[in-house]
């Protein structure tokens, strides 16, 4: 009897908990669609910004933010898959490979200001690539690795170890087992590692701080070398750095609507391919 009551208090902390979280997530959502959208316009959505941001739009920091999240991906996800296959199925499970994975699981944990300062010291300074799109995608991918490593590999470890087997069992490579057996089964889950790391890295401010973001620069990026603004820094800015923090209030809000639109338009997409590999892929 005592067992069964803990249970059900235990329960209904969880549940009372989820439902704080929840309710507090869906007020600050709320906030934001409630005061940024009526400053959502065309002229806002597609128009450079003016009077040092506090005016016009945010078209330059858009397409920023978008350049160095498809930057940071396009480096870090087969990059972390290709990790993720060879500790899962390649690498000889020992010490070595324990620690590698405990490297990997700390790296995740990580401080993002770490990484804008380790950004800021290889990519900009000895690399010389300096601020720029280059280099706050290539410090973003670093902090966005270790979570497509993880989830990766977890995708790669639920796939039964019979469909391997038998694969083998029929005269396939190794590399034949992994490409036409393992891999479309566990692309969901790798999928699912790739939105929580879309997700971070659109949001993150402080690596592109030190890397790649200016608050003022009316004009789009020509070239991976050119610096660029982007959105989350342009919302910091605004809310923190701008003389008049009331006067830009409104584009306060509006930015962080755009964000968050644009970080839930990324992840819906990325949903939905996953969807689709999963109907595809099913066992």
């Amino acid at each position: 009897m005592g067992r069964v009551f803990g249970e059900r208090v235990v329960y209904g902390l969880m549940r009372a908990a989820t439902y704080v979280i929840v309710l507090v997530v869906a007020y600050i959502v709320f906030d934001i669609v409630r005061h940024g959208l009526p400053v959502l316009s065309w002229g806002f959505v597609a128009g450079p910004p003016r009077r040092g941001g506090a005016e016009g739009g945010i078209l330059p920091a858009i397409v920023g933010t978008l350049c160095l999240v498809a930057g940071a991906i396009a480096v870090a996800l087969p990059l972390g898959m290709a990790t993720a296959v060879y500790l899962s199925e390649y690498a000889t499970q020992g010490r070595l490979t324990h620690a590698i994975r405990l490297a990997i699981v700390t790296l995740a944990g990580v401080p993002s200001i770490v990484y804008g300062l380790f950004g800021l010291g290889l990519f900009c300074l000895f690399l010389h690539f300096r601020q720029s799109i280059l280099s706050g995608s290539l410090t973003l991918a670093c902090m966005v690795l270790p979570t497509i490593i993880v989830a990766s590999e977890e995708a790669l470890k639920a796939v039964p170890q019979g469909l391997r087997e038998g694969s083998l069992a029929l005269g396939a490579t190794k590399w034949q087992t992994i490409w036409r057996n393992v891999l479309p089964y566990s692309v969901t889950g790798m999928l699912t590692g790739s939105i929580l790391a879309i997700g971070r890295a659109a949001g993150e401010t402080a690596p592109i701080l030190l890397t790649a973001a200016a608050f003022y620069l009316p004009k789009l990026p020509r070239s991976i070398f050119d610096q660029v603004m982007a959105l989350p820094y342009h919302l910091y800015v605004l809310a923190t750095q701008h003389p008049d923090v009331a006067k830009v209030r409104p584009m306060q809000y509006g930015t962080a609507l755009v964000l968050l639109i644009l970080v839930l338009g990324v992840n819906l997409g990325a949903i939905l391919l996953r969807s689709h590999f999963r109907k595809k892929y099913r066992w």
